[in-house]
């Protein structure tokens, strides 16, 4: 099998004297000795009173110390849990050596975005899941505490005026458009620009990022570390054109007739679901889409903003997501007295990332599992005042292997509330595949691809949330690789 670039500089930095150099240096027994890294944080009591970011980040002594503990493994497990295949070993060995820059540079071969994926990529399921270390049943290299590290490292060196790392090749004379801005568009975006393309990014609100904008508080993901990894795809030659929406403001004609020879569709699943139960119309009853966006991207949650959102004082929020887990702490900083997460399975089933409900707990969010609303209240200005809620019990597993949630006959308690925010999914939003005739779509309202992420019009290429209806950033990342890599060899090869 042909390899890839990625694969032979992996090979290339594995060969090299310097790593031969660092293996023998420690016995293994030595290495697997370090203790796992602590990730420092704010102290939860002062940490709701803000939105600064939780996790401060190691500091040079801890992510060496971490980086030492990496085995170096001949066939490193971790590398194939990565959905962007990073050459972890590489850049964890460049950090043990004090060569952050040179951890960094390897990073951003493979991911666009790795100050993002650092703080927000499920590790703990996909490369840190690999690591041989679960085998020894000792704590996985922390890989996400030390992709931040490298990754905040280089982005505190450029705004100190070093020279930035821009590995890409020469002009090719092709010009592809992108519709969005989220991680799957930024991902494409990236390794298009690095093959030589001309690369456009039209995103329909006022601000480039998509959901790690309007979706992520700044309090997970600060909006200077989206910005500064926004900046290295300008230095790539990538540009953004905001208040743009594809299927309205500009058509896929229109995009062709201006020269472009490819559309890749990354416009998410901005489409939020309900639960179809009675007064989910109730003032005071939104969507976790709805909250997150007014307040991440709006400024609403300030008191003098123009549309400022309701400061609740019972917030219920509905779901066990990431989602669910941001609205809940952003309620807590919004002023909440009461904050629950009401969820319908238990809290082993709960699909929110171990660390995301940890922080929760400690910010005295309360979990309110097998728990499942059924009616909201409202009082006489029509103002959601309470929640009727069914209590569960974990039946059979279901076609994903979580056992199904059943109902206790009879149990259905009452709880007062003044703000719910239900977080149980998202659909995507049919402008784009409405908009655009021949393009075909599943049932679910996705865009339907083939295994190159090619959709049924040879030039339009669709990844991310748009496919796949809901995904975590990093599988949307590594869509956008996917997408770019055929969608370049299909135009190269057209334009011989």
């Amino acid at each position: 099998m042909k390899q890839n670039d990625n694969d032979i500089h992996a090979a290339d930095t594995r060969d090299s004297s310097w790593r031969a150099e660092l293996r023998a240096a420690m016995p293994a027994k030595e290495r697997t000795a370090i203790p796992r890294a602590a990730m420092p944080q704010l102290d939860p009591a002062y940490r709701i009173t803000c939105n600064e970011e939780v996790n401060r980040g190691l500091d040079e002594e801890q992510a060496v110390a971490e980086a030492t503990r990496c085995l170096d493994c001949p066939d490193p497990q971790c590398v194939t849990g990565c959905p962007v295949n990073i050459d972890i070993p590489g850049f964890i060995k460049n950090i043990q050596r004090g060569e952050t820059l040179e951890a960094a540079a390897i990073l951003k071969r493979t991911s666009a975005l790795p100050a993002v994926c650092g703080r927000v990529c499920p590790q703990e399921r996909q490369c840190e899941s690999r690591c041989i270390y679960n085998k020894m049943k000792r704590p996985p290299v922390a890989i996400g505490y030390l992709e931040r590290f490298a990754a905040d490292t280089e982005r505190r060196a450029l705004a100190d005026g070093a020279h930035p790392d821009i590995d890409k090749a020469a002009p090719n004379g092709l010009r592809v458009a992108v519709a969005g801005s989220g991680p799957c568009a930024l991902s494409f975006a990236g390794d298009m620009a690095r093959r030589g393309f001309e690369v456009d990014v039209f995103e329909a609100l006022h601000e480039i990022g998509g959901v790690l904008k309007y979706g992520i508080p700044e309090f997970r993901l600060p909006n200077a570390v989206v910005d500064s990894e926004l900046d290295n795809l300008r230095r790539l030659g990538v540009r953004f054109h905001t208040d743009i929406v594809i299927g309205k403001t500009l058509s896929y004609d229109d995009l062709i007739e201006r020269g472009y020879s490819g559309l890749f569709v990354a416009s998410g699943a901005g489409l939020p679901r309900f639960m179809g139960i009675p007064g989910e119309n109730f003032i005071g009853v939104m969507s976790s889409n709805e909250y997150l966006t007014r307040i991440n991207l709006m400024g609403a949650g300030s008191p003098d903003a123009a549309t400022p959102v309701a400061r609740g004082r019972r917030v219920a929020v509905i779901g066990g997501g990431n989602t669910a887990m941001d609205s809940v702490r952003t309620a807590r900083r919004m002023g909440a007295e009461r904050a629950m997460i009401v969820y319908r399975r238990s809290l082993a089933e709960m699909p929110a990332r171990i660390e995301e409900v940890e922080h929760a707990k400690e910010e005295g969010v309360e979990f309110l599992t097998l728990c499942n609303p059924v009616e909201y209240l409202a009082d006489e200005n029509g103002r959601v005042c309470a929640m009727r809620v069914q209590r569960m019990e974990l039946g059979q597993p279901d076609a994903s292997g979580r056992r199904s949630p059943v109902p206790i006959p009879g149990a259905i308690d009452e709880i007062e509330v003044d703000e719910v925010i239900v977080s149980v999914g998202v659909s995507p939003n049919p402008l784009i595949p409405d908009s655009i005739s021949g393009l075909e779509v599943t049932n679910r309202g996705t865009i339907a691809v083939d295994g190159n992420l090619r959709s049924s019009i040879p030039l339009i290429f669709a990844g991310g949330d748009i496919v796949r209806g809901g995904a975590t950033v990093i599988l949307a990342m590594g869509d956008g690789r996917r997408a770019a890599a055929a969608m370049a060899a299909q135009l190269l090869e057209q334009n011989k």
